[in-house]
């Protein structure tokens, strides 16, 4: 995903509240567990993962808070909010209805 599309950039936004869903993450984290849950197939560069936690936390949906890291420097850690967590349902649920339709056409006669 180095140059996302806008839907590549929606995608990315619900791939983000997906993985921040169960625990606090950097950002270097979220992109090494997008690489890992896609088994390998997806990954995040800098300049479209630190734009879209901007605009995340920016519209609500995640807060940022600087912590220790486990190796002693600081790191912004990022969590889902109450609002972040309704967006991924919201995100979810668009994302089944849109992949269905795509499958739909891909899979016809």
């Amino acid at each position: 995903m180095s140059k996302p599309t806008a839907l590549l950039q929606g995608t990315l936004f619900l791939l983000i509240l997906k993985i921040l869903e169960l625990e606090p993450r950097t950002g270097w984290a979220i992109s090494q567990r997008l690489r890992q849950m896609s088994n390998e197939t997806l990954q995040a560069s800098h300049g479209s993962l630190y734009p879209a936690l901007h605009k995340l936390e920016h519209e609500g949906w995640i807060r940022g808070e600087w912590k220790e890291s486990p190796t002693g420097r600081p790191a912004k850690f990022y969590s889902l909010t109450p609002a972040g967590r309704r967006q991924l349902r919201l995100e979810a649920a668009n994302w089944t209805r849109l992949s269905a339709a795509v499958n739909g056409i891909l899979e016809s006669v």
